[in-house]
């Protein structure tokens, strides 16, 4: 083995560690070199052209440039490894994740595995489907989530989730739109315009490169997209794809915030929803209810306001219901549930957390008919139009299992799953509360979102770790907002979940 190649490193698998900064340094390797019997060691100097490797004359895309190192998961990542070299013999629970953990029922992957076996017989082979979605899960999400909403099956568009969907409608909303994030999510004009037949039209406009007719974008769009995120949970979409888009400027490492967003600050003294009378108007509202990290969760009136907001301002919200089946308030299930929502909004969804389909992949968005640019042209035709161009549809395997997710005894075997997991929150909120702590979330989300005031929140996570050997996610990980603060998962077996909070209580006793 050549010198170079015993002094290289492996990339980490964690795309962060390949878009930060090299820390690595060659002179804290230690080389030996086989003895000579003369004694004399003869350096030789080698051409810098051999040195170097080659390189293409394409400059790097500055908005990944821009990207900053996904920090919060891998540093969590580090961390706990660190913890096992000082501690081998550990059982290290974690609680901070946010995967599913229990297996996915029966009733449903029976039917993903009866759809796979008619895949190897002529009368059940299936090829490429509709980009849009099978016509009968369509309808029943439509049927299941819509139900007198408005929401028609040709609405919504089934995806492999609802990260890569967000990533879609970026595409489809360009380099030259505002937006505006909730503080702390996770590390993802005044006046209406009216066209002449009464329609409500937003006042984001069409990507530069587009034509009415919904051809394809400029090449250079493609260049500034990336379709796919390696961090663990969705959210980080939102904030890493405006990046990538062009939407944002550089990053303000003073504050920890990104140039030319709005952080909607949502904090227990406002309830968790941000004051809009101090929010600058943006194009784009991304919104998480309930909410990772906080398992808040808007109410009526707080989401009539924020359509209120967006119909004012001209603005499309793209609203995150990923976590909505866990909703034990009285709380809007979707934004589709507000007057006036269909004009101003999307919604994304997913499986996922519902089904356990955080490998399977299978997700959906809603677009609406009447959200218009602000030339009128529908947002739909354009979403779709990316659909059918970087996407060749959710896998026919998946599909079936989300058939059999709405089917009466599939919405039972996730409830089921669901009422576990928010079992788990109960132990965990239960505990906290116990211990003096003042405890959010939990309710309505599988996160609890517990205070330790004046705090540094990595602080935190490092005394449960040390003392607990339990994992959980600093808060200030997903925002300045949340320092101060710990993210409990409730993803996780129900005996580690009793194990760790067996030691939180006799860490905090």
């Amino acid at each position: 083995m050549s010198l170079t190649q015993q002094l290289s490193s492996p990339i980490s698998s964690f795309s962060s560690a390949f878009l930060a900064h090299s820390n690595f340094n060659s002179r804290s390797k230690s080389v030996s070199l086989p003895a000579k019997r003369i004694g004399i060691c003869k350096c030789v100097a080698v051409p810098q052209e051999a040195q170097t490797a080659y390189k293409t004359n394409i400059s790097r895309n500055a908005n990944m440039a821009k990207l900053q190192a996904g920090y919060l998961f891998p540093e969590i990542a580090r961390r706990r490894a660190a913890h096992l070299l000082k501690y081998p013999d550990a059982q290290v629970i974690s609680l901070g994740i946010g995967d599913t953990t229990e297996p996915i029922p029966e009733v449903i992957t029976s039917a993903m595995a009866k759809r796979s076996d008619a895949l190897s017989t002529l009368e059940g082979y299936s090829g490429y489907g509709a980009e849009q979605g099978e016509k009968a899960l369509r309808a029943a999400i439509a049927s299941t989530f819509y139900s007198n909403l408005g929401i028609e099956e040709d609405d919504i568009f089934v995806s492999d989730g609802a990260k890569c969907d967000i990533s879609r409608l970026q595409v489809v909303f360009g380099a030259n739109v505002t937006m505006a994030v909730q503080d702390p999510s996770y590390p993802v004009v005044s006046g209406s315009c009216l066209a002449s037949k009464g329609e409500y039209l937003t006042k984001v406009a069409l990507p530069l490169g587009w034509h009415l007719g919904g051809s394809l974008p400029c090449p250079s769009a493609w260049a500034s997209i990336r379709l796919a995120f390696d961090y663990a949970d969705e959210d980080h979409a939102y904030v890493d794809s405006s990046v990538i888009t062009g939407q944002t400027g550089q990053f303000q490492k003073d504050v920890q915030k990104f140039e030319r967003i709005e952080y909607m600050k949502c904090t227990p003294e406002n309830g968790f929803f941000p004051d809009l009378s101090r929010v600058s108007r943006t194009d784009i509202i991304f919104f998480c209810s309930p909410n990772n990290p906080t398992g808040a969760a808007a109410n009526r009136e707080q989401l009539t306001q924020l359509v209120k907001f967006a119909k004012h301002n001209g603005s499309i919200i793209v609203y995150d219901s990923a976590y909505a089946m866990y909703m034990s308030e009285d709380n809007p299930h979707s934004i589709f549930e507000i007057p006036g929502a269909k004009e101003v909004a999307i919604e994304t969804s997913s499986f996922s957390k519902y089904a356990g389909f955080t490998g399977v992949r299978l997700g959906w968005t809603v677009v609406p008919k009447e959200l218009l640019f602000s030339d009128g042209f529908p947002v739909a035709k354009d979403f779709n139009r990316i659909v059918c161009t970087c996407f060749n549809g959710a896998s026919n395997i998946a599909q079936a299992g989300g058939l059999a997710c709405l089917s009466p005894e599939g919405l039972k075997a996730m409830h089921e799953v669901i009422g576990f997991y928010k079992e788990n929150s109960n132990i965990i909120i239960e505990t906290f509360e116990s211990l003096g702590f003042k405890v959010y979330g939990g309710k309505n989300a599988p996160y609890v979102w517990v205070h330790f005031p004046g705090r540094n929140s990595w602080d935190v996570f490092g005394e449960i770790l040390e003392k607990t050997h339990v994992v959980t996610t600093p808060g200030s990980g997903f925002g300045p907002a949340g320092d101060g603060f710990i993210r409990v998962s409730a993803f996780g077996h129900r005996s580690n979940v009793l194990e760790a909070c067996k030691r939180f209580k006799q860490l905090y006793k």
